[in-house]
């Protein structure tokens, strides 16, 4: 089973996970918005902050998978996906994937006012 952490208040986040969400033909997928509700972090040892940067994926040995890893991790339970999560382990296709990803999430971090209320309190290691 996979836990996903994502930012409902992101119209992107939220429009690529509703796309998924339909697509999903099993109930081995979570899907928990912690731009509204936080608590579902509990046990994760992530912040809320630190779960607004980057997507978050939790499978079910518990390991949570951040970022480009957590795409990799919900695609590759989705069939039309599955290509695209092979491709992305290839070294250079997920070194680039990673730099362009680390951007954005930046970018967008900054730019909406609920994620940027919590800047202060992100550590200064959240990767």
């Amino acid at each position: 089973m996979l836990t996903v952490f994502y930012d409902g208040k992101c119209g992107l986040c939220s429009r690529e996970i509703a796309h998924f969400q339909k697509r999903q033909n099993t109930q081995n997928i979570v899907w928990h918005d912690i731009a509204h509700t936080p608590a579902a972090l509990g046990g994760t040892g992530l912040s809320q902050s630190e779960a607004l940067l980057f997507m978050r994926v939790r499978d079910d040995t518990g390991t949570v998978h951040s970022g480009v890893d957590a795409f990799i991790a919900l695609w590759d339970q989705f069939p039309g996906w599955k290509a695209l999560a092979r491709l992305l382990r290839l070294p250079i296709a997920y070194q680039i994937a990673q730099a362009l990803y680390h951007l954005f999430a930046h970018l967008r971090f900054r730019a909406y006012p609920h994620c940027r209320l919590s800047l202060q309190n992100l550590p200064s290691d959240h990767t």
